[in-house]
């Protein structure tokens, strides 16, 4: 019996979309196009990295390169050209998408968009026209969770044709039955070199996009006898400055880790904290919550606004709001983060690559 061809066109393949692609391959004939060569060569360098065994093909007739994702492959018509039981956009912004969008709506072959995260934001007229008339193109339209099909249909997508997954990085194997013991965690403190009782962890590329300085910020306002775990990159000379300004011993820079030793971290805090100014999911949540931590993170991250049920297994706070965003890792702290920890593990459960590869099963009929 022959298998199903799915074609996938991606700017790049990262290292958990390489999982969901290969366990995909077992069901259906996957082949995945790129066309960001530099950024696809910088993960394939990553110690995450591991090569995948469906068809990846690098797109080469590049007409022109702006930005990080601001290719033009003109070579993406000769694989849309081929015959495929399904093709699916992951995204709709770059020119080479954009491309390859107009030529399936010239030639009618119906394609499905896939979408991770989205919010709606404030914007002119002139851009809500444009990206209405990209969004609204599809035929079918591939959801991370509600908030980001509420903005698929802002922009024109039709609710009935909407299909959702569960996005994530996790297998079941990685999702444990209960949370780490408080003996555990004061183990792995041990080996760590983390001498406080309680952490605070921020896991991600020290990115003022991502809030790290806004983190580092509500420190010096905090209980001293909390510890404050960054790890994901190198201090720069003015958070080594500010550490010093203000005695700020219990603070912590943690350098790249594997997935292996940043899941020690995980294991070893208390509550992971993300005050990100923009993401359009934030896997470090999925991550952090399977191993049994609540989480802490801002009204602009998805997959926050999808998860996180305040009070009971972390808080949602204001982008930009430090003394909102202090204050929750006070009350998280000085309540019940145990419980707190159980719910976002149970909250976490149904999140896993097993899952999502059967949602998509069901979409493409597998």
């Amino acid at each position: 019996m022959n298998m199903k061809k799915i074609l996938f066109l991606s700017n790049y393949v990262s290292p958990y979309r390489v999982q969901f692609y290969n366990e995909l391959s077992r069901f259906a004939d996957v082949t995945v196009i790129c066309y960001n060569g530099k950024k696809q060569q910088a993960i394939r360098e990553d110690s995450w990295f591991q090569e995948g065994n469906f068809r990846q093909i690098q797109l080469e007739k590049c007409v022109f390169s702006r930005g990080e994702d601001g290719q033009l492959c003109l070579d993406v018509i000769s694989w849309l050209s081929r015959p495929f039981d399904a093709v699916v956009l992951c995204g709709y912004s770059s020119p080479t998408q954009m491309l390859a969008m107009a030529w399936l709506r010239l030639h009618r072959i119906p394609f499905y968009l896939e979408v991770d995260g989205g919010l709606v934001r404030k914007e002119s007229e002139l851009k809500y026209r444009y990206k209405k008339l990209l969004v609204s193109s599809p035929t079918w339209w591939i959801s991370s969770g509600e908030h980001t099909t509420d903005y698929l249909c802002h922009y024109g997508a039709k609710r009935d044709r909407v299909f959702r997954y569960p996005f994530t990085s996790l297998w079941q194997k990685e999702i444990p039955e209960t949370i780490p013991a408080e003996e555990e965690k004061r183990r792995l403190r041990r080996q760590l070199g983390l001498p406080e009782e309680k952490i605070v962890l921020y896991a991600g590329r020290y990115d003022p996009k991502k809030g790290m300085d806004d983190l580092l910020h509500c420190v010096p306002r905090l209980d001293r006898s909390y510890g404050f775990c960054f790890v994901g990159g190198e201090p720069t000379a003015e958070h080594q400055r500010f550490c010093q300004e203000h005695d700020l011993r219990n603070v912590h820079f943690v350098g790249f880790q594997s997935k292996q030793g940043l899941h020690r971290y995980y294991c070893a805090a208390d509550v992971l904290v993300l005050p990100t100014k923009s993401d359009v999911w934030g896997l470090v949540l999925n991550e952090a919550m399977a191993c049994g931590l609540p989480v802490i993170t801002t009204d602009q991250c998805v997959a926050g606004l999808e998860l996180i049920r305040d009070g009971e297994n972390g808080y949602i706070v204001p982008v930009d709001d430090n003394e909102a965003l202090t204050q929750r890792i006070q009350d998280v702290l000085e309540g019940d983060f145990a419980r707190m920890g159980a719910a976002a593990l149970e909250t976490i459960r149904p999140y896993t690559v097993e899952n999502m590869v059967q949602a998509h099963r069901r979409i493409f009929d597998l």
